[in-house]
């Protein structure tokens, strides 16, 4: 399954939710994004169907192996990017915007290119 944009947004806040609780909720999901019950249990049963998720009896969503490969990746680009962004002088919150959206969009090769550049750790 090819993952759009916006799975990829639902695997990344899975992720980070998942390491503020050790259970997440659709109702979680949908509170940090902002976005209707209907929308997320939609996107939740694709990303099921998909194998990036699996929800257990209790309504718990759970990373699959490669659903967190997918949210790491993400994160970790949005991580960087508005580092990176707010380095070169804009400010934190339209850094992290633009982070947002750029982290969907970058090739792996700029992207390596960046983080070998910045070499933050």
């Amino acid at each position: 399954m090819n993952l759009q944009e916006s799975g990829e947004m639902y695997l990344e806040t899975i992720l980070i939710l998942s390491q503020q609780k050790s259970f997440v909720r659709a109702i979680d999901v949908g509170e940090y994004m902002g976005f209707s019950k209907p929308s997320v249990s939609r996107a939740i049963g694709l990303l099921r169907n998909g194998g990036f998720v699996t929800v257990g009896e209790g309504g718990g969503i759970r990373l699959t192996d490669d659903g967190k490969e997918v949210a790491e990746k993400i994160y970790e680009r949005h991580q960087y990017l508005t580092r990176f962004l707010v380095d070169i002088g804009v400010s934190k919150e339209v850094a992290a915007e633009d982070a947002c959206r750029m982290e969907h969009v970058i090739s792996d090769e700029s992207f390596a290119a960046i983080k070998k550049h910045c070499q933050y750790e």
